[in-house]
Parts: C-alpha cells; structure tokens; sequence
C-alpha cells in the first residue's frame, strides 16, 4: 500500500469545493459569488503568514500613520492593501468599505461586480505584540445596479447581506462562513495550503456558561447593562454563577461564544454612547452569523441586523450569543423602557 496516496486524503472538504457544493444548489448561478470568495480566502491566507512572520520582518509597531479610528500598525496597513488587491483584481466588486480607509472605494468601471464588501482587515491589532489572537471580519451585499454605485447601497441593513464571516489568527487559522443557510468552519492545512471543513454546521448552545464584557467600564454602563452582569455574578434561584471570559479581540471573543454558548457584549456608557463597536463591518458580520447558528443579536433597542446606518463608521452597542442568555437582556432592557 502506497502510503503517500494513503495520506493524500480525497475526501476532505476544502473551502473550495464546499463554495461549488453551495453553488449547484442555485442552478442561475454565475459563479461570481465562488471567484469572490476564492479572492477573500486568498487574502486571508496572505494575512495569516504574514501575522505569523510579523515579529520576524519588523511589522510590528506603528506605520506612522493615523487612521480614522486610531494609531495604525503597520500589518494593519498591510492587511489593507492585501484585501483591497484581492477584492478588486476579482472584477465581482463594486463598493468597498475598509475600517482603515475613511471613504468608500468605489471600484473603476473596468472592473465592477455585482457585491459590496464591507471589511475590517485586522481586527484587534494592538493585540499583536503580545501575541492574542486577531482577525479579518467581512459581510457581503449584493447591489442592484453595479454600473453607477452609490454610497447608500453600501449603506444597507444587515439582514440584506448575502454572506459574512471572519478568519481568526491564532494558534491556528480558521475561517468562519455562512453564506445564509448555517454557519461552517475551515482550519487552514499549512502542508496542504488549503482550507478544510473542521467545524461542520456550528450550532451556538441555546443557553451558556460564560459571559465576556470589559467590566472595566462598569462604572459608565446602564441599568441593564449593570443589572444583567449583577445577575450572572451573583444569580438567584441558587444557580450557578457564570464565568467571565473577556480577551480584548472582538474575532477570538465571539468565536469562543460561537462554540462553547454565553454571551458576548459591548454596550453603550457615559463615555461612547453609541457603543464602540462599527456596525458595517462588526457588528452586522458577527450578528449574522449568531443568528444564522441560532443565536441573537441585539442593541438595546432592535435586532441587530434590522438597524439601518447612516454612515460607514457608524458605532452601535451590541449583545450576541446564546438564545436564551440575549432574551434575559432583552427583558432587562423592556422593563427599562416601561418604567
């Protein structure tokens, strides 16, 4: 027996050939959605070897530059212009919003598509140093007349979106998608340089264990907020308290949640009353996959994925996870309305 053939494994679902699987089930398919996705993983593949060699080739520390929202690293930077190349050499993009540019790019006549991607490339990069995990966060909008594109169809709400997902560098590079029916993750296979199907259909438990917030804003937060924290500290009916599990990278907290259930907040306080989190390109990708893996998103007014943004840095607080750990705060937040 040949063991070398033995270890090529032909039964392995690559992040490929699951895209072309979802493909043939919408037979007007043109394919433009596979090449889209082919150039995210790509860019992501980028992104993870260069993390990885970060320390290595001093791209590590400041670029110098401010962005809109504050220091820039350098991978930052790199990151960026990666995913901006892949997005707009795949010729299927019309729009893009990058949490590191302050406008929109709209993409040359020569090589508009049908979709809007809306991106933040390196999430939770003053991270790097001290080697947390970070990630790329993406959601994808169709538009309907890519000739002449507008800033207000970047500018849609959540539920419009076709696709989202992130991809986590850590100890190893997983990337997390749903492209509307359920939510799959693929471990990257370094000696094979592919994406392979590790986290079939994910399912968040109805009800968790964990809760992960920054209680060092505490002091800042809202009744429910407070109240909400209070109850998983110190609960009632003799149940057992939860644990806080609060890593500081929006991508690490909220796959943790994804997998082992609880909750996941950033509310609104004295200091960012609109919460700090951008809703394009967090908030909208994060909520869709809890809800597409049977979870909730809420702000503390509405669905998440209901609320509409005037501007592409917007900021909403958010709360997602566990079904049944959002309807607690969603109860808390009702009753402060009543009152």
């Amino acid at each position: 027996m040949d063991h070398a053939a033995d270890a090529l494994r032909t039964d392995l679902m690559t992040i490929t050939r699951y895209v072309l699987n979802e493909q043939s089930k919408h037979p007007e398919s043109r394919g433009d959605f596979t090449i889209l996705l082919s150039h995210i993983v790509l860019g992501c593949k980028f992104v993870c070897s260069s993390v990885n060699k970060a320390g290595l080739a001093k791209l590590i520390g400041l670029a110098g530059e401010t962005n809109v929202q504050a220091k820039q690293k350098k991978l930052d930077v790199l990151s960026n212009d990666v995913f901006v190349k892949a997005l707009v050499s795949s010729g299927r993009t019309c729009i893009l919003v990058s949490e590191e540019d302050e406008e929109a790019t709209f993409v040359e006549p020569a090589l508009r598509g049908r979709y809007c991607v809306v991106f933040d490339p390196l999430d939770g990069s003053s991270n790097i140093d001290c080697g947390v995990s970070i990630g790329t966060i993406f959601g994808i909008y169709m538009v309907k007349d890519f000739t002449e594109p507008t800033l207000d169809q970047a500018l849609q709400p959540g539920k419009n979106m076709v696709a989202a997902g992130y991809c986590m560098y850590g100890s190893s590079c997983t990337l997390v998608l749903s492209t509307g029916s359920g939510v799959n993750g693929f471990t990257l296979d370094p000696s094979l340089g592919e994406f392979i199907l590790t986290h079939p259909d994910i399912k968040i438990p109805k009800k968790g264990k964990i809760y992960s917030v920054n209680e060092g804003n505490a002091k800042n937060w809202d009744g429910p907020t407070a109240k909400y924290v209070e109850n998983c500290k110190f609960p009632k009916e003799g149940s057992s308290p939860k644990s806080l599990r609060y890593i500081g990278s929006m991508v690490a907290d909220v796959h943790r949640t994804l997998l082992y259930g609880g909750i996941f907040l950033y509310p609104a306080d004295k200091k960012s009353p609109s919460g700090k989190l951008r809703v394009l390109y967090e908030v909208f990708p994060m909520s869709f996959l809890m809800e597409q893996a049977g979870g909730q998103a809420f702000t503390g007014k509405e669905r998440a994925l209901d609320l509409v943004p005037k501007k592409i840095h917007e900021r909403s607080p958010i709360f997602l996870g566990s079904y049944d750990d959002v309807e607690e705060i969603k109860a808390l937040y009702a009753a402060e309305a009543k009152n």
